[in-house]
């Protein structure tokens, strides 16, 4: 990054209002810290001889000269001069406290005072250099991967680079991410030069100096880093008027950017402020606070932002978990990297977005329940298959079941309010016992809403006016929740008991089903033991009633489903065992054994033979009421004899 004309001007200008949280230190070279008491051996002409010595090396560097040094960088380009700079500045101090505890001649007093200011000036500049020249490498690459081509590594470098990194693993948090800066400036000092300059212009007096340069590097820094990331300064007005597409593709974004600027760009920062300015306490934290207060708090201002966005649907609540969770995730390095006072803000805006979102997620899941229990359609599912509510609300449930973790976090340890008026005997919540890892809080929650979703199909179920297509259709929605729920971490979340419980509701369901819908067949065949000489005509008018009972239920229920597989074959299974077996029995002993019918009465009366109804059976719960008709004509041409 480069600095305009215009900036540049500004940087090297006074500046005793631009930094008003360090207003306390003292621009002045005339003062300086505490020094410790002068060597008695640190004789007159030894400081007369580093005055001429320091005039010699410092003039050769003034920016006021005419030499070519005026636009050479001392610590680029001349490391051991620098080195040799750094002491004559040392020794400068040194003169002119001897100077002063002497009371001696003002004017060499005085001439230090100006080579002193000749060599900040110098350093200054230097540090804007080192900051400017290699800014990209001391903080940037590690967020973006990316860097400038004038600095980026070698081949060589990066192989170099490479073996280090099992170095890394050996030191604490703080140390490598502090190497890794180290790295990033290559074929220089890097943070070792800015310590070293940061250090000589504030035991120098020049405070205001040193940290104006380092703020305006390091700020910038950090902007860029962001904005390379997709950051970007979130306004309230801004956010509410992204639709829903919209917010969720910079939602995606700010978790991809929020995670690398915490652990790395922010974290880089902290590092290096307490590196550099390690003897300083409080300029170390004014500085970090400086650098990083506003960018940090537009970061974690965002997701406060998105919790009270209105455009959102219910699906909403999954990326505001997202933005939750990483919060959640990365709250350690939030408190040990913003641990400052200075800076407590930035965390007060991380714990009240965390607070915002979820309040929202809270709001959305009652929102869900009110969108369940409001549903008004009238239309009914054709032949009492899926209703498209619970298809829907088991895809957002098995997906919320997903987030449990998370939603732990976020619930109360409370059942709902009782207002929503529902039957007492239907509420079962799970065991504890039966839950593995999820809190008792969001099994409780996970399975009042589906408890919820269920009494609205009990409802729905009100509207067929067969009464055993209506349990048909109950058995269907349950046996399809309790597919979901084996097949998904719902299991985990509301456990096995919950799982026994509702299955054995299903099969309820199911019996039901059957006994009103084949109660009429089965009463139509006589009850053992049959009568020993039955006449033809009482004989003929049961097979009467049961061909008409048969043909009626089997006609109806042709456009029935079942679309479970496995509970279809179950459901046949179980009619054909109540069905056939009894049929089978009467059909032989009137039929087959007594030939009490026989010739044309039997051809007229005797429509089915018991393998016949197998075949019928097999027609039902396809959903179509011409796919039986070829099996069906073909069975009635091969009754059994």
């Amino acid at each position: 990054m480069t600095l305009t004309k215009k900036g540049m001007s500004h940087l090297f200008q006074s500046t005793s209002k631009s930094l008003s949280p360090l207003a306390s230190f003292s621009a002045s070279p005339s003062h300086f810290p505490p020094s410790s008491p002068i060597h008695h051996t640190f004789s007159a002409s030894m400081m007369e001889e580093d005055i001429e010595n320091a005039e010699s090396i410092i003039s050769k560097w003034d920016l006021d000269s005419s030499s070519v040094n005026k636009v050479t960088s001392l610590f680029q380009n001349n490391k051991d001069e620098a080195s040799e700079f750094m002491k004559c500045v040392k020794d400068l101090r040194r003169a002119m406290h001897f100077l002063l505890s002497q009371h001696s001649d003002p004017e060499k007093l005085a001439v230090c005072q100006r080579l002193i200011q000749i060599a900040m000036r110098r350093l200054e500049k230097e540090l804007y250099q080192v900051l400017s020249g290699n800014w990209d490498h001391l903080g940037l690459e590690s967020v973006s991967g990316q860097s400038s081509s004038e600095g980026s590594l070698s081949n060589a470098e990066d192989d170099q680079a490479e073996i280090r990194c099992e170095e890394d693993e050996l030191m604490t948090r703080d140390e490598s991410v502090l190497v890794r800066q180290q790295r990033r400036v290559p074929g220089v000092g890097g943070l070792s030069d800015i310590k070293s300059i940061a250090d000589c212009m504030i035991t120098s007096g020049y405070t205001k100096e040193c940290v104006k340069v380092y703020l305006l590097m390091r700020k910038s820094n950090v902007d860029e880093a962001l904005h390379r990331l997709g950051v970007e300064h979130y306004k309230a007005s801004q956010i509410q008027r992204l639709n829903s597409e919209a917010l969720e593709n910079m939602v995606k974004n700010w978790l991809n950017a929020v995670n690398l600027a915490v652990k790395n760009l922010f974290l880089g920062e902290k590092v290096m402020c307490d590196y550099v300015f390690s003897a300083y306490e409080r300029i170390r934290e004014l500085c970090f606070s400086e650098v990083v207060k506003e960018a940090a708090a537009n970061l974690f201002r965002f997701p406060e932002l998105v919790a009270k966005n209105k455009n959102l649907k219910n699906d909403r609540i999954f990326p505001l978990m997202d933005i939750y969770e990483a919060l959640v995730d990365m709250w350690p390095e939030i408190e040990s990297i913003f641990s400052f006072e200075s800076i407590s803000s930035v965390k007060q805006q991380a714990q009240s977005s965390l607070l915002k979102l979820g309040e929202s997620v809270r709001q959305t899941l009652s929102e869900f329940e009110t969108t369940i229990q409001k549903d008004s359609s009238k239309s009914q599912v054709p032949g009492g298959g899926i209703h498209p509510l619970n298809a829907s609300a088991l895809i957002y449930l098995s997906s919320l079941a997903d987030y449990s973790s998370v939603l732990s976090g976020i619930i109360a340890d409370s059942l709902p309010e009782s207002s929503s008026k529902l039957p007492e005997s239907y509420y079962e919540s799970p065991t504890t016992s039966a839950i593995d890892g999820p809190s008792p809080a969001v099994s409780t929650r996970l399975a009042w809403l589906i408890l919820v979703l269920l009494c609205k199909l009990d409802r729905k179920a009100e509207q067929y006016k067969d009464v055993s297509l209506s349990y048909l259709f109950l058995a269907n929605n349950m046996q399809f929740i309790i597919e979901k729920v084996c097949t998904t971490r719902l299991r985990v979340v509301l456990g096995e008991d919950w799982v026994f419980k509702h299955v054995k509701k299903a099969k309820q369901y199911a019996t039901n089903y059957e006994t009103m819908a084949w109660n009429k067949v089965f009463s139509s065949i006589p009850s053992k033991p049959f009568p020993e000489e039955q006449s033809p005509e009482a004989a003929a008018e049961c097979f009467r009633k049961f061909n008409a009972a048969f043909e009626e239920s089997h006609r109806k229920q042709m456009s029935w489903v079942v679309p479970n597989r496995k509970f279809r074959d179950e459901l046949k299974v179980s009619i054909a065992k109540k069905l056939v077996p009894a049929y089978q029995e009467f059909y032989d002993t009137f039929v087959v054994g007594s030939g009490t019918l026989s010739g044309e009465s039997l051809e007229v009366l005797v429509k089915f033979g018991p393998d016949d109804l197998e075949n019928y059976l097999s027609d039902l719960f396809h959903g179509d009421s011409s796919s039986g008709s070829s099996s069906s004509n073909s069975s009635r041409g091969t009754m059994s004899r």
